[in-house]
């Protein structure tokens, strides 16, 4: 069954933008990819304070 995802709309200052629209095509990925990707990172570093999900006890 396919991940349900959400769409959000979200404003960044001007010269972080600039940074992920690089980031992005030096990857050769999307912008929406590398900030899904950053914020995966995040969320992963905050893991005792958030709840495991069922994804993430399969790993």
């Amino acid at each position: 069954m396919p991940e349900r995802t959400v769409r959000a709309s979200i404003s960044f200052p001007e010269e972080q933008y600039q940074v992920l629209e690089k980031i992005a095509a030096e990857n050769k990925v999307s912008l929406a990819w590398v900030v899904r990707d950053a914020i995966d990172g995040y969320l992963k570093s905050k893991w005792p304070l958030l709840p495991q999900s069922a994804d993430d006890e399969d790993a």
